[in-house]
């Protein structure tokens, strides 16, 4: 195999290695269950907000789940009160303050049991997003250095067949050039017939050859 033929594997398997590394690094939040601890986190959002808009009616401490917590405690005391003290109200305003506390007080075991969901899930969220953060720059560092590789054997390729490997490339779904191993091309893993295997490797070095089923650069090997 040439000098040319060998850089241009290296450029191919340097692009190919830097596509899977994009890859890897566009799918970690999946990968590393962050995605899903933050979808989890986003429905219980969901449920504190529609919780938050029920409330309203029952208290005027809308600046965070401690504030509130603590005036619909606030209030169902004083509802309590007024019901010990109300030994003269009609049976019918008894029944309407008990439900009131009654009211009040699941509301408030809403919340808590919101924030009690909610707390362990912020922590792993937040110990996800560390590693994610942490393994994307190790990845930003790993492209760098492939892509520096990359520009240094591409270098060594003639501009012709430069051009020729990047048309086809971005038309091949990210692979110009293939390895002929055995009768296979390694490119659309197609088989071959052995006159043209044959042929293609009884070219001279450095002559290009084709694969006739997918159209890569095919190099013998």
């Amino acid at each position: 195999m040439s000098d040319t033929f060998t850089h241009l594997l290296a450029v191919q398997d340097l692009d190919t290695s830097i596509t899977q590394m994009e890859h890897r690094r566009h799918a970690l939040a999946e990968t590393s269950g962050l995605a899903a601890v933050e979808s989890e986190l986003a429905a219980l959002e969901a449920q504190q907000a529609d919780a938050a808009s029920r409330r309203a009616a029952l208290t005027a401490t809308q600046n965070g789940l401690e504030e509130q917590i603590a005036g619909i405690t606030e209030r169902r005391n004083l509802v309590e009160k007024r019901l010990y003290a109300a030994t003269g109200s009609s049976s019918r305003d008894l029944q309407a303050m008990n439900e009131e506390v009654k009211h009040l007080t699941d509301r408030r075991a809403e919340l808590a049991a919101l924030r009690e969901r909610m707390a362990p899930l912020e922590g792993r969220a937040k110990e996800l997003r560390e590693e994610v953060e942490q393994e994307r720059l190790e990845i930003n560092a790993a492209i760098a250095s492939a892509a520096g590789t990359r520009t240094a054997e591409a270098a060594q390729l003639p501009s012709a067949l430069s051009d020729r490997y990047e048309s086809l490339r971005s038309r091949l779904k990210g692979t110009g050039a293939a390895r002929l191993i055995g009768s296979h091309c390694d490119g659309c893993h197609l088989e071959l017939p052995s006159m043209e295997v044959e042929r293609i490797r009884a070219l001279p070095p450095g002559e290009v050859a084709t694969c006739e089923q997918c159209g890569r650069i095919l190099i013998p090997t």
